[in-house]
């Protein structure tokens, strides 16, 4: 495939807190969209275990652990497939054996992780009904990470980080021209704010958005939105999934980034 041209899928997934059985179904809808052309495939974040977030530390994995599970279920996955896998967020081990990362890894078709970007903003919320505190269970990372696939830079980014605009901006400044927002959206924030979130990631910053997402009910009375979608750097939604576990598949066109940073170049116009 052309350089100039990239074929991706973003995941839709109902993930539940059997880490086998999550990973089986990442296996065979990643099979199906590399069988429908993807070159490129976005887990959505939590996509081998969305149980209590306290149980995270049971299954957090070292990166250096060559027969981790989770890991060697991504390494197979973009080995069968030749596909260049985006791992979602997943628990990394570290510093404070209490708190992992929530890490999303880049698996290149040989099996090799290319790079990887420890989630920045953790999601301590109150929603009324609904109380989150991430950062009870997880370590934030401090690092922007971008990494060159298919002839494109891609910026790297999870669920939360979608609220902050300057982290894309330094993905931005850093090159990337296709930015991966892999989540877990509340149904009820999802409702109110993820396409308009997504749509403006994507103009501000005149790139691509690939949003794989997780949707329907999960252990703990957990509800996530979906709506796992693909933006063009005009802000279009090109794919978009319906309310249902798979996959949409889009064709990223560097001729078309390249015609809308041009018409408007905003990215060149910037003051402060």
């Amino acid at each position: 495939m052309s350089s100039d041209v990239l074929e991706a899928a973003v995941l839709q997934l109902n993930s539940q807190g059997d880490v086998p059985e999550n990973l089986a179904l990442v296996d065979r809808l990643a099979g199906e969209a590399a069988a429908s052309g993807a070159k490129l495939v976005v887990l959505p974040e939590n996509f081998a275990f969305m149980g209590p977030e306290a149980d995270k530390r049971r299954i957090a994995e070292a990166l250096d652990d060559p027969s981790a599970p989770i890991q060697a279920a991504l390494r197979k996955i973009a080995a069968r497939d030749g596909v260049t896998l985006i791992a979602g967020g997943f628990p990394e081990k570290s510093p404070d054996a209490e708190r992992p990362y929530n890490t999303s890894l880049v698996v290149e078709p040989g099996g090799r992780a290319l790079a990887r970007y420890r989630k920045i903003h953790l999601f301590d919320v109150e929603l009324g009904h609904e109380s989150y505190r991430e950062s009870a269970a997880t370590s934030g990372g401090s690092e922007a990470v971008t990494v060159a696939l298919g002839g494109f830079h891609v910026g790297l980014s999870i669920c939360y980080d979608l609220r902050f605009p300057e982290l894309y901006r330094r993905l931005v400044d850093a090159g990337a021209e296709v930015l991966t927002v892999p989540a877990a959206f509340t149904l009820n924030t999802g409702k109110e704010h993820w396409h308009v979130l997504l749509r403006a990631r994507a103009i501000e910053s005149q790139c691509y958005v690939l949003a794989a997402a997780q949707w329907g009910a999960h252990p703990q009375g957990r509800q996530t939105y979906g709506h796992a979608l693909i933006a063009d750097p005009w802000g279009t939604v090109i794919a978009e999934a319906s309310d249902r576990i798979g996959f949409v598949r889009a064709r990223l066109e560097r001729a078309f980034l390249e015609q809308v940073r041009a018409r408007v170049p905003s990215l060149c116009h910037r003051r402060l």
